[in-house]
């Protein structure tokens, strides 16, 4: 936030890292991102749930890549996993990667003009998401990155 001449705080808005991923455009809080990179040297971890596409080593620290593109029953453009850019997240105090088509670019959007998800937006997409933003063209949606990962990790343990 920043002040005016009159000492009022005025809200400069909300970062995103901007995702595209199935042809939909979809948003992450920058503050939540670390990275983002071209994956490679994936390993696979037998029996876990198909939407992991494994683990990898990113500067020194192991991470779990989760493919966005099965999480939404979309298709991704490319299936080869090392051929998909990758976003690096945090959440809690561990990072997760997110396997994606496409990195976009950073917005900054007023935090007055997200607005709830519309009553036909997909299921999946809507209870991962915090709001939408209606853009010149097109929907915004906002990932909630933590409801998104502890869904995951409660497939996982049940």
């Amino acid at each position: 936030m920043s002040e005016d001449n009159y000492g009022e705080k005025k809200n400069i808005g909300q970062q995103y890292v901007t995702i595209r991923l199935g042809g939909q455009l979809f948003g992450l809080q920058i503050d939540r991102v670390q990275d983002v990179f071209m994956p490679e040297n994936f390993t696979f971890v037998p029996l876990t749930n198909q939407k992991i596409a494994g683990v990898l080593n990113l500067r020194g620290k192991i991470l779990t890549a989760i493919d966005l593109s099965k999480v939404f029953d979309v298709s991704a453009v490319n299936e080869t996993n090392s051929q998909r850019p990758a976003v690096s997240v945090i959440h809690g105090t561990e990072s997760y990667v997110f396997l994606t088509d496409i990195i976009g670019e950073v917005v900054t959007l007023n935090e007055e003009l997200l607005e709830p998800n519309p009553v036909n937006l997909n299921s999946d997409w809507a209870k991962a998401s915090i709001g939408t933003y209606r853009l010149e063209n097109e929907l915004l949606v906002i990932l909630d990155i933590d409801v998104l990962i502890e869904d995951l990790l409660s497939q996982d343990a049940a």
